[in-house]
Order: C-alpha cells, then structure tokens, then sequence
C-alpha cells in the first residue's frame, strides 16, 4: 500500500507533468560577446503534438533549440523534462534523454552507409566483438517499415537526395526512440511531394505521442501541421496560441511588431544612371530567372528568409559560383565574370555573410587583412610589392573606420565582431569599388558599430557607390534602401518602393 507521503509525491509530479508537458523551458538566456541572443523566453511542448517556432532571422530560434540539443548551456533559466528540472550537458546527454535535434544542416556522413550513419556508436556485435552488418541492416529494415520508407540501408549516403538524406536524419533520430524531437526548416530542400511524405511522417509521430517542435518561415506549412505556435522577436517570448485561433496577418504582426522609427536614418542620395543589370540570372535547383537594375548611388535591400538564396545570387555575381545562363550587364555592355579576379576587374567589391568563414584570414595581422584585395599590379614594383604605400593606404582606411586595434599588427582573430566587420569593409573600400555587395552587413556587432556602417554605407551612395545590400534584419532593409527587392526560394517574389514598403509587405513576399 502507498504511504500518503508517496502519494503525495505521484501527485506533484503528475501535477508537475500536466502543465509543462514532455518539456518546459523557463526564463532561459543567452548571452554571446556582444549579443543578447536569449532574454527571459520560456516554451513548452505537449506530448503529441507539433509546436511551431516563428520568428524572423535572428529571432533566437535556433540558440534555444541548441540549448534544448544539449549544444549550448543556458547562462540562466530552468529546463524540465516530464516536470523535472534537468541538466543538458552535451548532445549525446540531451539524446540519453529522449531529445533529438534534426539540423537544417544535415549532419550525416557521406562516405558511409545509411545503415552505419544511423546506428553509429550503437553497432550490433557479434560473438566476436565485430560489428554484424547482417543485424544491423535487419534493424534498418524494421526501422524503415515503420516509417513507411523505402531505402537500402547498405546505400551509400553520397548517393541519396536531399530528400532522402532528410529522412535518413528523422530515421536516426526516432532510432533513439526520442520522445521530443526538432526540425530545424526541414523542407527547404524538398518538393510539394515531398513535403507530403514528411508531413506523413510527422502525422504518424505525433499519433505516437512525439512532441515536436518545428522551426519555419512558411506560413502555409504552420496551418498545415501546427498544433500550436510560439514566436520570439529580438531573443525575447512574445507570445504561444493555438494554431486555429490566429490568421496569417496575425503571425506576421507578432513577428515584426517592432517600432524603427529613427533607428535606421537614410540620408537621400541622387540616384544616377543604371551602372548594373540583371537578367534571368540561373543556376539550376539554386535560383532561377533572377532579374534587376541597380543605379549609381542607389541601396537595393534584399531580403527573403532562409532558402531564399539570396546569397546565392551575391556569390554568382560577383563570380565566386558563376551563374548557368542569364545576363549580367555593366554600364550597359555585357560582362561574363566567372571569378572574382573578374568581378574586382569590373569595378564589383563583395563582403561575404560569415567574417570568419569566408571573410577575414583570421590568424593574419589587419594590415595583412586590408591589403589582401589591393596586391596588384598597381602595388607591385620591379617584382617587389610596395609595401610602404600599401601600409600607408591601410593605416588611413582603419583610421578613417575607426577600426579599435593597437596598431595594425595585432591578430584579427583578438578583434572584436565588429572591428572585424570594420576591417573588411576597409579591405574593399581600398579598392574603390564602383559596385559594392554587403551580405549582411550588420551580423553579430554591437548597436554603435552597426551605427557606424549605416552611416559608411549611406555615405558611399552619396559618393555614387552603387550598392547591392542583402540583410535578414526587416528594419536594416526598410531603413537603409532606396527600393528592396524579395526573392522566396530563389525566385524575385517582387520589388516594393521606399516609400510603400514595411514589415508586413515584405514578409508577405518572402513567405509566399
């Protein structure tokens, strides 16, 4: 017979079970050097059911679902687990506990087979110790059949679709017999069909008790699968309802619902004659039939949320992966440009999305980095490079940047985000563009260093610098273009005027 203390203690927990469901996040934060990513949010997550996430780039989608993997540590806040508080400490910890995480970048192996990728680190062995493949194709199968897919599990990974690769992730992940699951955008990739076939899957775990949650920025798909939906604005909770209690518009106003007045102050620059134009720019299963003008002294914003390939077109442009068909024409003549050396040659400067990817030369000194684009020709004397003239050009760009540094030798990996953002745009500025790509421009720096590159970049319109500014922040877009452009799964959805455009329209285009 339970004593009243034990039946006591059932009770809390059931209790406790009853209102946070299968996982219950409170007042979690998170904060990075220079970004409050997380501030106070909470989400909770019923078993059985599909839990939307929404927000617009940069929301903290994504940092609160690491923290749930066990990839990141809350620097405050509680997480409970079936009423009870837990520690997730790494992602094999969060996966022990029944939670796993399918990435919109898919985290299989290639070289391996379907087989090995989803049972490793858990091989069958036989009575030797050696791992039965025999078994472990078995496990497969069964795996498979209930998931209703149709795969060899002796297939190589390599030799799989994007769509195929996706279901091989949510195979792994029911593998560990997850009780909590998250899909980070998982059809980006995939066909109306098959969406179709996921969204079957997902039916069928959620009638088994599954609770997932589902990051997307298509509205149509919330309606679709969505039980319910929360949505975070700037790192912070806004709000959860009830997927059938709310419309389209009342999503989009939750997510962009943020007054910009002043925050982003454009001076009005003459707009010159078109120096750039674009047509039916392709390159297959990436974009298609991209077509603009830019003008001389003109901000064209693009926008568009995750899988717009909005970096796509920046990068064929400016010839890092050269466009399959399409025009594109400078002043009026057509120019093929199939490398960046081209590119640079017709005037064209590009700051990449990532500055520690594929930006700065992050163990190199700032001089180093700002003189990288401009050894040419023009800087090299019987065979030797003028450093000294180089140096000087440097020296005044940082200056003229207020790039913060002890002096032009110092690392740029002990920089700040936002020095080094600095430091780039110095590298290309060097090379007095005629055209100048920023894809995302402001990412991951401080208020008064995105400050300083609003006005820099203004300031060169007003110079006649014809400027090409991609930015997944609405208010950027709206406050610093002459028009914005919007592309939606690698496709123009539409252009929308200074002057007409706001949050709403532009994410209307870019949901589409």
């Amino acid at each position: 017979m339970v004593s009243p203390a034990t039946a006591s203690a059932i009770k809390q927990v059931l209790e406790k079970i009853e209102i946070d469901g299968l996982l219950a996040l409170e007042g979690i934060r998170k904060e990075f050097p220079g970004v409050l990513a997380l501030d106070n949010v909470q989400l909770r997550v019923r078993p059985g059911s599909v839990h939307a996430l929404m927000g617009e780039n940069g929301a903290g989608k994504s940092t609160l679902m690491k923290i749930i993997a066990g990839i990141y540590q809350p620097d405050a806040g509680e997480i409970r687990l079936r009423g009870e508080p837990v520690t997730l400490k790494s992602p094999l910890d969060a996966l022990e506990q029944g939670i796993a995480m399918i990435h919109q970048e898919l985290q299989l192996m290639n070289w391996m087979t379907i087989a090995e990728n989803i049972w490793i680190r858990r091989e069958p062995r036989n009575r030797f110790g050696l791992i039965d493949h025999g078994k472990m194709a078995e496990m497969t199968r069964e795996l498979f059949s209930r998931l209703n897919l149709s795969l060899d599990p002796g297939t190589q990974v390599s030799e799989l679709t994007v769509a195929q690769k996706q279901m091989v992730e949510i195979a792994r992940a029911v593998s560990y017999e997850s009780r909590i699951l998250i899909m980070d955008e998982p059809t980006s990739a995939l066909t109306e069909r098959e969406v179709e076939h996921l969204f079957a899957i997902i039916r069928d775990l959620r009638a088994r008790g599954i609770g997932i949650i589902y990051i997307t920025h298509k509205m149509n798909e919330l309606f679709e699968i969505a039980d319910e939906f929360t949505v975070f604005r700037d790192g912070k909770y806004i709000g959860t309802h009830a997927s059938k209690d709310v419309t389209r518009d009342d999503i989009i106003r939750m997510m962009v619902g943020r007054e910009i007045t002043n925050m982003f102050p454009k001076i009005d620059c003459p707009i010159g004659d078109v120096i750039l134009e674009v047509n039916k720019l392709t390159i297959p299963g990436v974009f298609h039939d991209i077509s603009f003008s830019l003008r001389r002294g003109e901000i064209l914003g693009l926008a568009g949320l995750v899988g717009s390939k909005r970096s796509n077109v920046a990068e064929a442009l400016f010839g890092v992966n050269p466009a399959a068909s399409g025009q594109i024409l400078i002043d009026n003549k057509a120019v093929t440009i199939s490398s960046p050396n081209e590119a640079m040659a017709h005037g064209m400067a590009f700051l990449t999305e990532d500055r520690k990817e594929t930006g700065c030369f992050l163990a190199l000194d700032c001089l180093e980095n700002i003189q990288s684009a401009l050894i040419t020709r023009s800087h090299v004397k019987a065979g030797f490079v003028d450093q000294k003239t180089l140096t000087r050009l440097a020296a005044d760009m940082a200056a003229k940047l207020r790039v913060k540094t002890p002096n032009l030798h110092e690392i740029v990996e002990n920089l700040s985000g936002g020095n080094q953002q600095k430091l780039l745009i110095a590298r290309w500025l060097l090379t007095k563009p005629r055209i100048l790509i920023l894809d995302e421009p402001t990412r991951g720096i401080d208020v008064g260093a995105k400050s300083e590159i609003h006005r820099l970049i203004t300031g060169l319109a007003a110079e006649g610098v014809a400027v090409l500014m991609i930015s997944s922040e609405l208010p950027e877009v709206l406050g610093m273009s002459d028009r914005i452009m919007v592309m939606h799964e690698g496709r123009v959805s539409g252009f929308l005027d200074r002057a007409d455009a706001d949050q709403v329209k532009i994410m209307d285009l870019a949901a589409r």
